[in-house]
């Protein structure tokens, strides 16, 4: 995989969709993954009785899938400088968690990634994801 160069990232640049099917053995595993053993991430039955409507996704998980949907598009040697995320709607197990996003801003070597991550409930997460990418 190649890392893009500043000159090949332009404001207004979108970024290609990552769609992620939330099946149950996901969502455990990455609970399990980030050390969360909290019920609501990996028994159902649990999930329901706190009010849920199943398992649904830690945020570790989430954080780290923004960072990745970023990467991913930047390349392997883009430097993560910031991430302020909000988060919204439970992402929950059978579900797809689509990330969609674009270029906002440049600012002193640091480009700004506008990021959505959208549910059938709405947005799971949005916000900012700020990166720099090394000097060729």
């Amino acid at each position: 995989m190649r890392t893009l160069t500043e000159d090949q990232v332009e404001i207004g640049s979108v970024l290609p969709d990552l769609v992620i099917e939330l099946t149950p053995t996901a969502i455990v595993s990455t609970a399990l993954a980030t050390m969360d053993f909290t019920p609501v991430h990996h028994d159902a039955g649990r999930a329901r009785a706190q009010g849920s409507k199943d398992i649904f996704l830690n945020i570790l998980t989430t954080m780290g899938l923004v960072e990745r949907y970023v990467t991913d598009w930047a390349g392997p040697e883009a430097l993560i400088r910031g991430i302020n995320v909000k988060l919204g709607v439970p992402a929950y197990a059978g579900d797809t968690l689509t990330f969609t996003g674009a270029v906002v801003a440049c600012e002193n070597g640091e480009f700004a990634v506008e990021v959505r991550g959208k549910v059938s409930l709405g947005d799971h997460a949005s916000g900012t994801v700020r990166f720099a990418l090394p000097d060729r």
